[in-house]
């Protein structure tokens, strides 16, 4: 099966999704880090997205 596509479609910039745009739990960084979600890492991971919020993420998950 084919797929039409149009002008448009050939010059648009692509668009990246990344793990930053859906909320994370602190336990999920955590685990996302490598590190089990123990109560200090969970804690570290709060942290982290309270104080640089999206960036963590990043740094983490590009």
């Amino acid at each position: 099966m084919h797929t039409i596509r149009t002008a448009s479609e050939d010059t648009a910039p692509p668009v990246w999704r990344t793990g930053a745009e859906q909320p994370w739990d602190p336990e999920d960084l955590a685990v996302a880090q490598g590190r089990y979600p123990t109560p200090e890492n969970v804690a570290r991971a709060r942290a982290e997205l309270e104080r640089d919020g999206a960036a963590a993420i990043e740094r983490t998950v590009p």
